[in-house]
């Protein structure tokens, strides 16, 4: 039984340099691969950028309201993998679709994603995916510090934010990511003096 992967991490941690390596080892093997992402990650226009300079067209476009399920009709012959990235963007009914897909077809979807937004809250996309995916495989990166981060920071003219729209692409409109552990997140983002409490709880 083909199962639903969710590979998960924070900004700047190869995701998308995962996906492509995954997808050349499945081509090499002279196996047929789809590759998908949403329309709305306008980074690249229909192609996956790689920070290192990697890129790759994409074989769909996923709108928000698109039906999973009749946008895969008459295109999975003879296809061995199905691939999607930034999986976070897309709806519920979407990841329960590749879900189906994966058990009706025996084709195994390997997603990748972010888990949490820069509030620190899960994507709808992500959060489906973490209740329901047969795999969950967390890609690690470093936060400055050091320490593995697992959450990541926006800033727009170079000040950390709380607040604003979820969905700004990275390097647009002077906004820029930053993966950090849970301690700068909460030192740097929410401005918490973890010293001073540390101190009143060993009071």
């Amino acid at each position: 039984m083909a199962k639903l992967h969710f590979k998960y991490a924070t900004m700047n941690s190869g995701k998308s340099l995962d996906l492509m390596r995954t997808v050349h080892n499945y081509e090499e093997l002279g196996f047929k691969v789809l590759v998908i992402k949403p329309l709305v990650d306008t980074k690249g226009a229909d192609t996956i950028e790689s920070r290192v300079g990697i890129c790759r067209v994409v074989d769909l476009l996923l709108d928000y309201n698109d039906d999973v399920i009749n946008s895969l009709k008459g295109k999975l012959d003879d296809v061995a993998a199905i691939f999607v990235d930034e999986v976070q963007f897309l709806s519920s009914k979407q990841i329960d679709d590749f879900f189906l897909i994966s058990k009706a077809t025996d084709i195994p979807v390997i997603c990748y994603g972010l888990r949490t937004s820069f509030q620190m809250k899960a994507f709808e996309g992500s959060n489906r995916l973490l209740e329901i995916s047969d795999v969950l495989e967390e890609i690690q990166t470093l936060c400055q510090c050091g320490s593995i981060a697992r959450f990541v920071g926006r800033k727009h003219d170079g000040e950390y934010e709380e607040d604003g729209p979820t969905v700004v692409i990275d390097g647009t409109v002077d906004y820029e990511y930053e993966p950090l552990c849970g301690k700068c997140y909460l030192e740097k983002v929410k401005k918490i003096d973890l010293d001073g409490y540390q101190k009143t709880l060993r009071r």
